[in-house]
């Protein structure tokens, strides 16, 4: 009889693993519009609670959506509203723990239990960065490139698509854009704009859905504005690669028009200022005056743009631009000093020749021309 219930007791252990390896995950609890399909081909179907989700899944959430998935080995997965996540592979049987999740887009709360006896190995990642979870909770932002992380508990090592990754600690946020390595953690200090973020945050992907989504929604063009902010820190203290890859991830970020304008105008001045890189500092003047014509920070731009033409002794392009300038902002604030760059590029050019003439040619103060 003791044999016989020892047997009975493996083959429930077994059929327990079986279904586990089958089924990893369930949707534990959903709220307003979450869908779900079994494959990348077929087409989104309502979730209801309970569901269980086998690997190569796909959820989404929807604007008012929140969803709870509980995995077989006792972790969490907790998905804000407008996010779509892939359970790409998940094995959690045996003693070893192994899986790849991709969030394609939105906020993620992964709660990652560590069992003793057991190792860990699940990454979750996106189209431009990847974190490898050994058991332990963080949140997960995807816009576009960029991804932002903050940690809650224990440790999480985050990479970008190039070479060089980063330890993300409790208490502290990283982040990284187009696939760049992640910059160096940030302490989240308490009162301050992380601070507010990563509460906001946790709301959305807490054990119940938040009341309303705006602040969630908010979420990226509150982060945006703080990388600005941190980018002008980090210029002062001389680390301008730091202070680009903020202001990119700004632009990347916000929805905001006066952010991305604000972000391109910081991006022009680190590289033509700081990094002697006008060619880089044009681009992003060009850029902003191309997309956001009519934001206040254009008028910089279009000056700053003249300026460095100026630098560079295109004298033609740059009387053309401080030209622009005076005639889109008589009143400007670099009116002064595009009038004097004016005069002193007409200095420099040769006078226009007459109908029918060749050009004039400047003298050169050789005997020739009547000097010394």
């Amino acid at each position: 009889m003791g044999r016989f219930i020892t047997v009975l007791f493996l083959l429930f252990a077994l059929a327990i693993q079986v279904q586990a390896a089958e089924y990893p995950a369930v949707a534990f609890k959903t709220s307003g519009a979450v869908f779900v399909k079994g494959s990348d081909t077929e087409p989104y179907q309502p979730l209801p609670a309970g569901t269980k989700l086998s690997g190569g899944s796909f959820v989404k959430t929807g604007a008012n959506g929140w969803l709870l998935l509980k995995l077989s080995d006792g972790s969490t997965l907790a998905l804000a509203n407008n996010t779509e996540l892939e359970l790409a592979t998940l094995r959690l049987t045996g003693d070893k723990r192994e899986g790849l999740l991709s969030l394609l887009v939105g906020k993620i709360r992964a709660s990652i239990v560590k069992l003793a006896g057991q190792q860990t190995d699940i990454r979750i990642k996106s189209r431009t960065a990847v974190a490898g979870v050994k058991g332990t909770e963080f949140l997960m932002l995807n816009k576009g490139p960029v991804n932002v992380f903050f940690g809650n508990e224990g440790r999480v090592t985050v990479a970008g698509n190039s070479d060089g990754a980063t330890d993300l600690d409790a208490g502290t946020m990283t982040q990284t854009t187009r696939g760049h390595k992640p910059i160096a953690p940030v302490k989240v200090e308490p009162d301050s704009t992380l601070q507010k973020a990563q509460m906001v945050f946790n709301a959305a992907t807490g054990e119940l859905p938040p009341a309303e989504w705006t602040e969630s929604d908010n979420l990226p063009d509150i982060i945006a504005r703080w990388d600005i902010n941190y980018a002008h820190y980090l210029i002062d203290k001389g680390e301008y690669g730091q202070a680009l890859e903020l202001l990119q991830a700004a632009f990347d970020l916000a929805a905001n028009e006066g952010v991305r304008a604000d972000s391109l105008l910081e991006q022009g001045s680190v590289n033509g200022r700081f990094l002697r890189d006008q060619t880089a500092a044009l681009d992003a003047y060009a850029k902003l005056l191309s997309e956001y014509p009519g934001r206040p920070q254009a008028e910089a731009a279009l000056y700053y743009s003249a300026q460095l033409r100026f630098d560079r002794e295109e004298f033609t392009t740059a009387l053309d631009l401080f030209e622009r300038y005076l005639t889109r902002y008589p009143d400007g604030m670099y009116g002064q000093n595009a009038r004097t760059l004016i005069n002193r590029i007409r200095q420099e050019l040769p006078p226009e020749p007459p109908p029918g003439r060749g050009p004039v040619l400047k003298p050169t103060g050789g005997p020739q021309s009547g000097g010394r």
